[in-house]
This record gives C-alpha cells, structure tokens and sequence, in this order.
C-alpha cells in the first residue's frame, strides 16, 4: 500500500529515482506492506555534537546523520551548525541534506561557539555570507535571554531584522527564525520569515498572517519539553524569565493546535544536536498528535510526504527519489508503527 494515495502498487527503483514501469529482472527487496517516502527532520543540527559543543568534524556530522537514518528519517533540513559539510550532500549513506550555514546571533547572548555573532549593523552582510555557506537556508536567532532585562528579548532591533530576512532572499537563501517570544515572533512573520522555530510566542493574529503567507512552523515539541529545567535552572537567577519560559510551555499545545485549525503549514523537527538525540522524528509526530491533537493523516504529510516536497525533495511519483520507508501495518490507524520500519531504502539502496 503506497501512502498517501491509498493505492496498492508496484514500484520499481533504478538507480536513484522511482518508476511505476516495470523494470526486467528486478530483485524485490520487499513484498506487501505500507509505504511511506522517508520521513523527514525539518530541524535538527547534525554539526552539534551531544551535550551541546561543536561537532568535532565531519565524521562526527556523518555519524549522527545515520542515527536519524536508521529511525528512518531520509532527508533532513540542518537548521544551522557550526562546522560546513558540502561534502555530505552527495554522500549515497546520508539522508538528502537541506542546509543552512551557522546560526547568526547577537553578540554574547547565545550558546557559546554556536552561532556566528553579530551586531545589528553587520546582520545583513553576515546573512547574505551564511547564505552562500548552506545550501538553500540562512537560519536566524530572533530572541534569547536578555540578561540585562532578565528575560527573553529581540536579539536585535526589530528594522535591523526585517533587513536581514530582506538580505537573505536577495542572496536566494530561504530563512528560517528561532523564536520563543511574543515581539520577536510577530516581527518576524510580518517581516517574511519562511519558516518559524519554535514558535511559542505566537498569537491568533500572528497565526492568521503566517496561513495568509503560507509562513511554516516547526513546533519541535521535544525541545519546548524541557523548559521545566530551562526554568529551574534559572529561577534563582531570572524569576522572570522562569515563569515566562513555563509559560510559554504550557500553552504550546495550545498555540500548535490553532496554526493547524488555521492552515498554517507545520512540518516534523526534533531539535536534534547538543541536548537532544538523534533520531527522534518518530516521537515528535507522535507528540504532535497526541498534545496537538493533530489527525494522523496530517502528522505523517508533516514528517514525510509534505515536509519532502516543501524541502524539495520529490517523493514516491514517476521520477521521483527513490527514498522509501515500509512498514509491517497502517501508520495511519497507529503512529507508534513509525518506531518501527521494516525496510529501508535511501537513493536507491537497501540500508535496512
């Protein structure tokens, strides 16, 4: 059964790319069963090694790249690293890589060698730079703690980002804007922003704006999680910025809900890199199911199919890529059959 079509068929495999014609002397590498064209982890840091340092190489990007492939995750969406590797893109073993270069940050206000930090008056000429290091993405940080405040706050003035977004596009990069406060979120949107991060902050005005625009979210509901101990951390210190962060957390579900309602395009990411694992596309769709309560057709378009197509990756079609994941039974009746693959094929090869 070939998903989402709700067809049974054939499909034949030559080289990289899918058929529908049948191809002399193929060897069948599965028979029967429910296929999905690889799932997809729209955000995640393949060049953030575990417990949050830069990755130290290439290999170490390569390594974590094939934990998400053995979860079945075929293409991934690099939502920023602080190390460069072109030299995956064509590599046959790695999931299809959307890249962005380095998060671009303000200065002394992100994680430590992360993000490459500048100030307001050098953020459109560092993203049109970061733009051409990626492959596609420049990925921008729209809030953190402002520790003078003792509170999330724009990383920069709200013109200085609007300008920067401008500059992307103008390099031919598409952007995506972590964001977790209110005024950075709404600028953000306004100021074009293809994709929100996160997205915490986000009011109905905000919502019906990013459907209007066709602006995507990806919630990362894994990452938003831990907020409780992002907040514990800091409750001596920033009481404020405690109670703000748990806010925020507690209404998300909330907030996820109403951008689906609304028709606002949601795509699967884990957060993965630094404090968050490898691998978990699967369990995000099921949060967003079950805490989101988004229907099940819905989550697997998010995680594989529509997040495909968004990130361009064509799927299961006459000339598509030949990614595909199959499963024992219908994820459709039982998302938790994700946690589950029995057959996986990445550019034409049988990895599993």
């Amino acid at each position: 059964m070939l998903l989402p079509d709700d067809t049974t068929t054939d499909l034949w495999l030559v080289g990289d790319r899918v058929t529908l014609a049948p191809v002399p002397g193929a060897v069948t590498v599965a028979d029967g069963g429910y296929v999905l064209p690889g799932l997809v982890d729209a955000h995640c840091h393949l060049g953030i090694a575990p417990g949050g340092h830069p990755s130290t190489g290439v290999d170490a990007a390569r390594d974590l790249a094939l934990i998400d492939r053995a979860a079945g995750v075929l293409a991934i969406r690099d939502a920023g690293s602080p190390i460069a590797y072109p030299m995956l893109d064509d590599d046959p073993e790695i999931p299809r890589l959307a890249r962005a270069g380095r998060h671009v940050a303000p200065p002394k206000r992100y994680l430590r060698d992360i993000g490459v930090e500048v100030g307001a008056a050098s953020l459109a000429e560092e993203v049109t730079r970061q733009a051409g290091l990626g492959n596609g993405w420049v990925k921008l940080v729209g809030d953190w703690i402002d520790r003078g405040v003792g509170d999330l706050a724009p990383a920069w003035d709200l013109e200085s980002m609007a300008g920067a977004v401008a500059a992307a596009h103008a390099a031919g990069a598409r952007v995506a804007v972590h964001t977790f406060a209110e005024e950075s979120v709404a600028a953000l949107v306004r100021a074009g922003v293809d994709s929100v991060e996160h997205g915490t902050g986000l009011s109905a005005d905000d919502i019906d704006v990013m459907a209007g625009q066709r602006t995507a979210l990806v919630p990362t509901m894994i990452n938003i999680a831990t907020f409780g101990g992002i907040a514990a951390a800091a409750s001596d210190k920033f009481p404020g910025y405690a109670r703000h962060m748990l806010a925020l957390r507690d209404r998300f579900p909330s907030v996820v809900r109403a951008a689906h309602e609304a028709g606002v395009p949601i795509y699967v990411g884990s957060d993965a890199g630094g404090g968050i694992a490898h691998g978990l596309a699967a369990q995000e769709m099921l949060l967003l199911h079950r805490e989101a309560g988004m229907p099940a057709l819905d989550v697997l378009r998010a995680g594989s199919w529509g997040a495909r197509e968004w990130l361009g990756f064509p799927g299961l079609v006459e000339g598509g890529l030949a990614d595909l994941v199959v499963y024992d039974s219908d994820p459709r009746h039982d998302l938790t059959e994700l946690l589950r693959p029995r057959r996986i094929v990445l550019k034409g090869r049988v990895v599993l």
